[in-house]
């Protein structure tokens, strides 16, 4: 993350160890029999990345078995308890060790005895179990701001807010330009967590933030309501009938020059046509609180783990240390424009220009978030937190008897 980043199923998954048919093995066989994988890289550049990747693995074959990204990240608690793959893509932090604490993931110590020397300690520590021991590879990760198009931004005149109240304003001159303001989609869910957690960032800081996560805040506190006051001041500017709209479509529209700015991970950057991509640019968001400015930023980390099921160990293990290779990074940040590299060895000499001012915002942040959906519990962000930010963004009005819900629900699953 760079010197100066610090981090704080069954039948469901059809064809993630169900029984389901699954593609024959691929790679060169070598000795260790066949690995099986769950992936969730579901759209077509992750998938293609992780195949390609895999084609360089001679110690064993391997069977991917993909599962929509959605689907997968919902189910993960059933198939991990049920008969999983031998390894499984999954996200560092507190997602991993909450699996791992729940006796559903192998230690790979022994693995991080060979691989520890590519990685920065924040990295080691992000796939640390609370027991001290690992369990996961970091792959790859990648930043969120605010995207835009340099050229329609240059046409217009527009340059990046520096508050809140200076987004707002830009916000006002894109709609009287005739842009939607800010493009919006949060039909899968998952989105706007990245919107609550930027804004609880910079409102109450990251300690508040990472605390509220854990189920030690209550969810009435004032501070809390705050968040989401601001955030309906801002929803006049978004993407209308976002509920019904994918992040890949709000992506296009600003590819296709209909809307100004998106919040969402570098990954938007799959929806460019790739003689656009030089084309597309961000800024972190602004500062809403002077107290913590703009320190801290979400900054996901995907990767890979073992399953405690796995029938394959030793060769999901020789599989994650391929994985943890440079060489086999730097395949994924050349196909895939919108991931940077985890392992500090790889090449960046490749890097566009996007990726070089990715990887320069996450090393310049003070605090590094997760995500929301992998900074609390899966159950929390799957059955309270997807529903009830869904319920904000459909009406926007309702902010009390929301918080109230929250907290109520919330009381019941950290006890």
């Amino acid at each position: 993350m760079g010197a100066a980043a610090t981090f704080g199923v069954p039948a469901v998954l059809a064809g993630c160890g169900s029984g389901a048919p699954s593609p024959a093995p691929s790679g060169s066989g070598g000795g260790l029999g066949t690995v099986t994988i769950g992936s969730n890289a579901s759209d077509e550049i992750p998938k293609k990345t992780l195949d390609t990747v895999l084609k360089g693995f001679t110690q064993a074959a391997t069977r991917i078995n993909t599962v929509d990204h959605n689907t997968f990240q919902e189910n993960i608690n059933r198939y991990l308890r049920g008969t999983p793959d031998d390894v499984f893509t999954w996200f560092a932090g507190y997602r991993m060790r909450f699996f791992a604490e729940q006796g559903l993931a192998t230690d790979i110590s022994d693995v991080w005895q060979e691989i520890g020397g590519g990685y920065t300690q924040a990295f080691k520590d992000q796939s640390t179990g609370a027991d001290g021991k690992q369990y996961f590879v970091p792959f790859t990760y990648y930043p969120w701001a605010v995207f835009y198009r340099k050229s329609v931004w240059a046409d217009k005149g527009y340059e990046p807010p520096a508050t809140l109240d200076e987004l707002t304003a830009l916000a006002g001159r894109m709609r009287a330009d005739g842009l939607i303001p800010i493009a919006f989609a949060d039909k899968d869910g998952w989105p706007a967590m990245g919107t609550f957690d930027i804004l609880n960032l910079r409102t109450n800081g990251y300690d508040f933030h990472i605390s509220l996560m854990a189920g030690q805040e209550s969810w009435t506190d004032p501070r809390v309501r705050q968040v989401f006051d601001t955030w309906r001041g801002l929803m006049e500017y978004h993407q209308p009938a976002a509920l019904g709209r994918t992040w890949q479509e709000a992506g296009q529209s600003l590819a296709q020059k209909k809307t100004g700015m998106y919040l969402l991970g570098m990954f938007v950057a799959q929806q460019f046509p790739e003689a656009d991509l030089d084309d597309l640019d961000f800024f972190t968001f602004p500062e809403i609180n002077p107290a913590y400015g703009t320190d801290s930023i979400d900054a996901p980390v995907d990767g890979y783990m073992i399953s405690a099921k796995a029938r394959n160990v030793d060769g999901a293990k020789a599989v994650l240390k391929h994985l943890a290779q440079p060489s086999s990074q730097d395949i994924a940040t050349k196909l895939d424009p919108g991931t940077l590299a985890a392992g500090s060895g790889a090449d960046t000499s490749g890097y566009s220009a996007l990726q070089k001012r990715g990887a320069e915002l996450v090393s310049k942040a003070t605090h590094i978030a997760q995500f929301l959906d992998r900074d609390t519990r899966p159950d929390f962000a799957s059955t309270v937190m997807i529903p009830s930010l869904q319920s904000f963004v459909g009406e926007p009005a309702e902010i009390d008897s929301l918080l109230s819900s929250i907290e109520k629900q919330k009381a019941n699953i950290f006890r």
